[in-house]
């Protein structure tokens, strides 16, 4: 498994954020280079659930998670360096504990 990154250079960063749950779910999005876009965002506590249209790789920065893939029985908790994958026109319930989940959506074609 690859190195979730700390950085990403020359990017263009969208001041504007994506706000979500009465803010208890915030990411800002970033461009890349080659065109391709992700997002990077912060979960507080609570149970949430999100749909995708694209396929997601969400990889998880800092703290701790606990997803449950729609479609899935199975709940997997993630921590920080580890990802799980979103198939697209699907989604997930995401839960946080305590503290902030922090992580970095990458839209896969």
């Amino acid at each position: 498994m690859s190195a979730i990154p700390s950085e990403f250079p020359n990017v263009t960063a969208i001041a504007k954020a994506n706000v979500y749950f009465d803010g208890k779910v915030v990411s800002h999005s970033i461009l890349l280079p080659d065109g391709s876009k992700k997002t990077l965002g912060l979960i507080y506590p609570g149970d949430y659930h999100f749909g995708t249209d694209k396929a997601e790789r969400m990889e998880i920065v800092a703290g701790e998670c606990v997803v449950k893939l729609d479609g899935g029985e199975e709940k997997t908790g993630y921590s920080a360096g580890q990802f799980f994958d979103v198939p697209a026109s699907s989604g997930f319930d995401i839960s946080v504990a305590s503290g902030t989940c922090e992580y970095i959506c990458s839209f896969i074609d």
